[in-house]
């Protein structure tokens, strides 16, 4: 890496880093969180879950009930509580979010995208759906899928 850091570990414009550093970093920051704690907060109402996957995947793989479906393209838009566009789960910057994508590896880095917008409990899901899955979590199926 070259370049110089800022508070936080982030790096000033213009600094080159590579992706895995850049993840290790932005990890750091986060509570990560594991599949069977994120159910039962989100059982306890204390988190909203949000699958950012595209939509190949989520037909292929399935669903998670009760998730909010935000592509990652519109994640700052849709949860960001100032936002005129903001889904209507997002009411505020105390929000507990924990955004999952398939493996876990985009999320984290959205999740430190929403950070930015004020939602400082927002994390993401260790693992992605594929730990949530491979959990015995619950998943609805696709249609002709069992």
């Amino acid at each position: 890496m070259t370049g110089e850091r800022t508070d936080g570990g982030r790096v000033t414009a213009g600094a080159r880093v590579g992706i895995d550093e850049l993840l290790e970093r932005v990890r750091s920051g986060l509570d990560r969180i594991e599949p069977r704690a994120a159910y039962e907060a989100y059982r306890a109402g204390d988190a909203l879950l949000v699958d950012t996957r595209y939509a190949a995947l989520r037909e292929r793989d399935g669903l998670i009930p009760g998730a909010l479906v935000v592509e990652r393209n519109e994640l700052e838009w849709r949860l960001d509580p100032l936002g005129s566009h903001r889904a209507a789960e997002a009411v505020g910057h105390d929000l507990r979010v924990v955004v999952l994508c398939n493996e876990g590896y985009a999320s984290s880095l959205a999740a430190e995208s929403l950070r930015r917008l004020g939602l400082h409990r927002a994390t993401d899901l260790i693992g992605g759906f594929q730990a949530w899955k491979a959990a015995g979590l619950p998943v609805l199926r696709p249609a002709g899928k069992r």
